[in-house]
């Protein structure tokens, strides 16, 4: 417990001050963000404003996962390095496709194609590693059969176990991204989900088969680690969040985002959460969704739309929404995902 409260303290206290400088020094840059013509004409105001900041959410993350473990002088985990590892692989996909906007002064980086090799490519080099490293119990970090709100008996091929993970973070990693269209609308959510991880690693560790074994327990490799990592990624979210909340004074970008999205995805999936990551994440999918919606209705009607704009959160700024009252509402929207998902998974232990 020690090392979750310090890990978490030490990356908020790192984000909200290092935050402030990073913005001094991309906007004497020039790294601004690009403001698409054909969005909501209010985020014309927000041109300019210094992007990339999610250098500061994976600085502050593994700083404070780092300094914890450094402080209590427990070892690291291989479940939490890879998670870290994944992190930074996205990120850089993220950073490279930031650059490439400021650089080239308009709204587009990488092309679809290339953004999507690279996070397939990171991805899948986690799913590879994670099916490695067993401990003494024979748990490696990933487990190869599917998980709910804990592994089923369904019991999948590596290949498929790879494929599966990638999907995973794929949805995840640009739901997070679609989700950070408005000020701290991603950052905040993503806090309450992190936050969600940390229970559920706590949880898991001290009802894991190694410490309480029996026909409930949990066989997961390093939960309590996890927890310890999560917390760091919910501080350094909340740390952010104070320059990222409307004004923005700074967004996280790409390399915020995509980060963010891999760090939810690949917790869950060592957590052995899965698919409740559908649920604890529910505002991201929700969110997807909208585009999938719009996008698919549009082919198949010639045209025609379904929302506004998609997406959902422009909808309703084109609506006439303030863009606080929707950031609040969707953040409403997002405990509500969290707090059905942690039912969910105190309930089927409670009823096995």
């Amino acid at each position: 417990m020690k090392g979750i409260l310090l890990s978490g303290a030490i990356s908020a206290i790192f984000a909200f001050f290092a935050t402030p400088a990073l913005i001094k020094f991309l906007a004497r840059k020039g790294y601004g963000q690009f403001i698409r013509d054909d969005g909501p004409t209010s985020h014309h105001t927000k041109r300019g404003t210094p992007t990339m900041g999610g250098l500061i959410l994976i600085s502050a993350a593994v700083l404070g996962y780092g300094l914890s473990h450094l402080i209590t002088g427990i070892s690291t985990t291989t479940s939490a390095v890879l998670v870290i590892g994944l992190v930074i692989g996205l990120g850089v996909v993220g950073f490279i496709d930031d650059f490439l906007k400021v650089a080239k002064k308009r709204s587009l980086g990488l092309n679809a194609k290339q953004k999507i090799l690279g996070q397939i490519i990171v991805a899948a080099a986690f799913g590879y590693a994670g099916l490695q490293f067993p401990d003494n119990d024979g748990l490696t970090p990933i487990s190869t059969n599917l998980s709910t709100v804990r592994d089923t008996s369904i019991k999948l091929a590596v290949v498929a176990v790879i494929i599966w993970v990638v999907l995973m973070i794929l949805g995840t990693s640009n739901g997070v991204n679609l989700t950070d269209g408005l000020d701290g609308l991603a950052t905040g959510a993503a806090v309450m989900v992190f936050i969600s991880f940390i229970l559920i690693g706590v949880w898991e560790f001290g009802q894991s088969c190694a410490v309480s074994p029996g026909l409930k327990c949990y066989a997961v490799r390093d939960p309590l680690d996890l927890a310890v990592l999560a917390a760091a990624f919910a501080g350094a979210c909340g740390g952010f969040l104070w320059w990222n909340a409307s004004p923005a004074k700074i967004f996280m970008g790409d390399v915020g985002s995509l980060a963010l999205g891999g760090a939810l995805a690949g917790i869950a999936i060592t957590l052995r959460t899965q698919l409740l990551l559908v649920v604890l994440g529910f505002l991201f999918v929700l969110i997807t969704s909208s585009v999938i919606i719009q996008v698919g209705y549009f082919k198949l009607s010639g045209g025609k739309r379904v929302f506004k704009m998609a997406p959902l959160q422009h909808h309703f700024e084109l609506m006439g929404w303030g863009e606080v009252t929707i950031v609040i509402r969707f953040w409403i929207i997002a405990s509500l995902g969290v707090a059905a998902g942690l039912g969910l998974f105190y309930a089927q232990w409670v009823v096995s």
